[in-house]
């Protein structure tokens, strides 16, 4: 069974910054795509940016050049390190995997539970 475990949300002052964990756990050989998304108090969940395992990156507009995304293979672990938070960035930030390589098949579109990210004075 595979797991993805976010960690690093919280309450954060306009300008600041916050660091996004997600790791996943299970009988796991690879992890093709991995991502943060997020969701507003009523409004859909968005992309916020995706990172394939060869390192290429993909960013919402509203987040580049404040927003990057990194991961680490060997931990199967995605990060998110957020600069320059503004108040419309607050929301629910999910991790998802996608194309998980496991030792008895593929799985696809996981997420993780969600963390909270809350960006006010």
């Amino acid at each position: 069974q595979v797991q993805l475990v976010e960690s690093g949300g919280g309450l954060v002052q306009p300008g600041g910054s916050l660091r996004l964990s997600c790791a996943a756990s299970g009988r796991i050989f690879s992890i093709n795509v991995m991502g943060w998304y997020r969701q507003a108090p009523g409004k859909q969940r968005e992309l916020v940016a995706t990172i394939t395992r060869d390192g290429s990156t993909n960013y919402a507009d509203s987040v580049k050049g404040r927003f990057t995304i990194s991961r680490d293979n060997a931990k199967n672990t995605v990060y998110l390190q957020m600069n320059s938070l503004k108040p419309e960035d607050t929301a629910v930030y999910y991790c998802n995997a996608d194309r998980i390589f496991t030792s008895g098949n593929v799985l696809y579109n996981y997420w993780g539970q969600g963390t909270q990210v809350t960006v006010s004075s």
